[in-house]
């Protein structure tokens, strides 16, 4: 292999969608503002990427076609197509659906087996998952992300599909701590009207695992225009709703046969619903002692 041959190698831009999105991530605050755009738009909408045509895509994103080629360009492409092809290649390993999670149990004879050894198949998963979040977990992150959310006026909670059992909760613990929260839940598709009120004094707790609900990154991207404070709780440094995070915190739960439990977030979700309230009654009792 010559000298040439292995820097063109070096310098090809990436052939699979992981380091397609790293790279996105690297490059995005030193392009300018359209592809900048483009990028932002990218993270948060794979699949529309993915299957979109150049002119659909372009009016989602609100930039002209031409951007799109510019930006597949800045970023080593040839063109937006060849850019296009790494997106539908992480279409072709999916996330198991359920059935074909059903199957991986069957294959390993456990559905012929008592309920407790799947229990403890379960149980396993998330030990192990509580086990990396205090390893990962940073005192100084957690103890930011608790003052932006009890600085808030209000906390707005966004997490839809497997997220939105961890936001019921912090709803539910959050109002009887007597803290103001406003719960997305997009109850016959109304969650833009939810959000409207959203203002600079308000903070928004999001929360979205791969493969990332759109209506979630659609969510965190308005209460983010509209000068909220973002907390994020994802699975990974290139998820959408991290890059645009104030404080985010890195939570991958382990799985059993494909299945993921909610363990480690919800001892999460716990942890800021109660500190909060805490920071929060503080900041409540030096108030009053200031007005008397």
């Amino acid at each position: 292999m010559t000298e040439d041959t292995t820097r063109q190698e070096q310098d090809a831009p990436p052939r699979d969608f992981d380091g397609l999105q790293q790279l996105i991530v690297e490059r995005r605050p030193a392009l300018p503002k359209r592809l900048a755009q483009v990028a932002e738009f990218a993270l948060a909408n794979p699949d529309e990427i993915a299957f979109g045509t150049a002119a659909s895509i372009a009016a989602h994103a609100n930039v002209q076609p031409s951007t799109l080629v510019r930006f597949s360009q800045a970023l080593g492409y040839q063109g937006f197509s060849q850019m296009q092809d790494v997106f539908r290649a992480r279409l072709r390993d999916p996330v198991p659906n359920y059935d074909q999670r059903l199957a991986q149990l069957r294959e390993h004879g456990l559905t012929a087996s008592s309920a407790n050894m799947i229990m403890e198949g379960f149980a396993n998963a998330a030990e192990r998952s509580l086990v990396q979040l205090k390893a990962k977990l940073d005192p100084e992150t957690l103890d930011h992300a608790v003052s932006l959310l009890a600085d808030a006026e209000t906390i707005y909670l966004i997490g839809l599909r497997r997220s939105f059992p961890v936001t019921s909760y912090m709803a539910y613990a959050l109002g009887k701590l007597g803290v103001p929260n406003v719960l997305i839940n997009a109850v016959a598709g109304l969650a833009p009207e939810q959000t409207a009120f959203i203002s600079p004094r308000d903070a928004a707790l999001v929360v979205s695992f791969t493969p990332y609900a759109s209506e979630t990154v659609s969510l965190a991207h308005l209460a983010r225009e509209k000068g909220a404070k973002i907390v994020s709780i994802t699975d990974s440094v290139l998820s959408p709703i991290a890059t645009m995070a104030d404080a985010w915190f890195e939570v991958a739960e382990s799985d059993f046969e494909g299945f993921r439990t909610l363990g480690a977030t919800m001892i999460l979700a716990m942890t800021l619903a109660v500190a909060v309230a805490e920071k929060h009654k503080g900041q409540s009792q030096m108030e009053q002692r200031i007005i008397e």
